[in-house]
């Protein structure tokens, strides 16, 4: 979102004409944007509601040595899946589905937003073709098989894995499920076809009686393949139940869980309505239209997410502790744009959160940066009217120096009308706040 930081004063901000109006117009798209998802019936949170705990969270994490990834998207502790690690940017690593047929009716499951979706729950994809299209063509690190539910097509869920093994005997296999229908059979004939890895579902909202299932079905597993986890949605409101679950895996010595930010699909909102949930305010750090499917960050999940690695952490618990945010899963279609085309790099710096970032004054501030610059042999750019002047990120203590008031710019390659042309997406006072 854009913003002027508090410590930049209305006035300081008026005395720049141009300035001002680039931060008025990044206002106004944020709240026509706000405003259009509104008329769909959603209710947001307050403005920033959680976010100092949110930021306090995040100080002591670091100060403690937990591991930060992509811009802070990814927040984690202990065993981390290698295929979490090859998540954003690894070009040799996909997930594909035989079906997306499930016998659960989740109400924030966001598979009904995929293309095709009624066809694929009626009919198996030609994952055969896709697969071997995938490996003739990348150099193979990891593959997965999620669903719907994949066990309930165990035949083919098998002859994927050994055909997997077959074609990329080298890359990390894993495998999504709830764990119904798991039975020792499939998991030895899974292990021996390179299965690696498997991540449970547990369903708090079903109760005790289905979360009972899924640790049995967790400890079957754990006696025949090498990295079983859990990768569920924290949902606001069952931190003390999230709790309680994590020392229950650590004691079966589960390798890892996942947490995942809560969404909200852009369906159901009556189911979330009626849990007292709401939306985060701002949804996203940097307003775009991202390709995840998985809709809206649900207000608190984070919060409680960040709350469940310091617990693990305060508790000496053995498991890895995984906070991937939505944020995180929007990273890689960046990145894939980005990295389309290397930027001036004396100009643009490709950031840990994979947008390409850019520093900006502007008007009278222009004169002062060319003269700070020009004296440090620091490259810029000026705009045709002399009322924007841009430059490397690095370079931004250099004109700050001078009483310059500095826009931190963010920016995606896009592909628009057979060109590619770089888009500015946020524009902000102050440097780029890491999260």
């Amino acid at each position: 979102m854009s913003g002027k930081g508090p410590e930049v004063s209305q006035k300081e901000v008026a005395l720049r004409p141009t300035l001002a109006a680039w931060l008025a117009e990044y206002d106004a798209i944020e709240r026509e944007y706000l405003s259009a998802l509104e008329a769909t019936g959603i209710t947001f949170a307050p403005r920033n509601e959680g976010a100092d705990r949110v930021r306090a969270l995040r100080k002591r994490l670091r100060e403690r040595g937990v591991r930060f990834m992509n811009g802070g998207a990814s927040v984690s502790i202990g065993f981390l899946s290698s295929a979490c690690a090859a998540c954003v940017g690894d070009c040799g690593s996909r997930t594909f589905y035989i079906n997306l047929r499930c016998t659960r009716d989740c109400y924030f499951c966001f598979n009904p937003n995929q293309a095709d979706f009624e066809e694929h729950c009626r009919h198996d994809t030609p994952w055969r073709q896709d697969l071997e299209a995938f490996v003739r063509e990348t150099a193979v690190t990891h593959v997965g098989l999620t669903g719907g539910e994949p066990l309930l097509a165990p035949d083919e869920a098998l002859a994927f894995f050994r055909r997997a093994h077959e074609l990329a005997p080298d890359a990390h296999l894993r495998l999504y499920t709830s764990g119904i229908g798991l039975d020792e059979a499939f998991c030895a004939v899974a292990a021996g076809a390179g299965l690696r890895e498997v991540r449970f579902s547990v369903k708090l909202d079903e109760g005790e009686a289905a979360v009972k299932q899924a640790l049995a079905a967790i400890d079957l597993a754990r006696r025949y393949v090498p990295d079983v986890m859990v990768e569920m949605p924290v949902v606001p409101g069952t931190l003390e139940r999230m709790k309680r679950l994590l020392v229950q895996l650590d004691e079966r010595g589960v390798r890892g869980i996942n947490l995942l930010e809560f969404c909200y699909p852009f369906r159901n909102w009556d189911e979330f309505a009626r849990r007292g949930l709401t939306i985060a305010n701002p949804p996203f750090d940097v307003l775009y239209n991202y390709g995840y499917a998985g809709g809206l960050p649900v207000a608190g999940s984070e919060e409680a997410c960040l709350t469940l690695v310091e617990y693990a952490l305060d508790e000496g618990l053995h498991l890895g502790v995984h906070y991937c945010s939505l944020n995180n899963k929007n990273r890689d279609q960046i990145l894939q744009a980005n990295r389309a085309v290397t930027l001036d790099p004396t100009l643009y710096e490709l950031g840990e959160d994979c947008f390409y970032h850019t520093a900006k004054v502007f008007d009278g501030d222009v004169e002062r940066a060319i003269s700070a610059l020009r004296a440090q042999n620091r490259p810029f750019t000026l705009e045709e009217d002399n009322t924007c002047l841009t430059f490397h990120p690095q370079a931004t203590p250099i004109v700050s120096a001078t009483g310059a008031l500095v826009a931190h710019s963010w920016n995606v390659v896009e592909h628009q009308k057979s060109t590619l042309v770089v888009r500015e997406l946020k524009l902000a006072l102050g440097e780029n706040d890491e999260r």
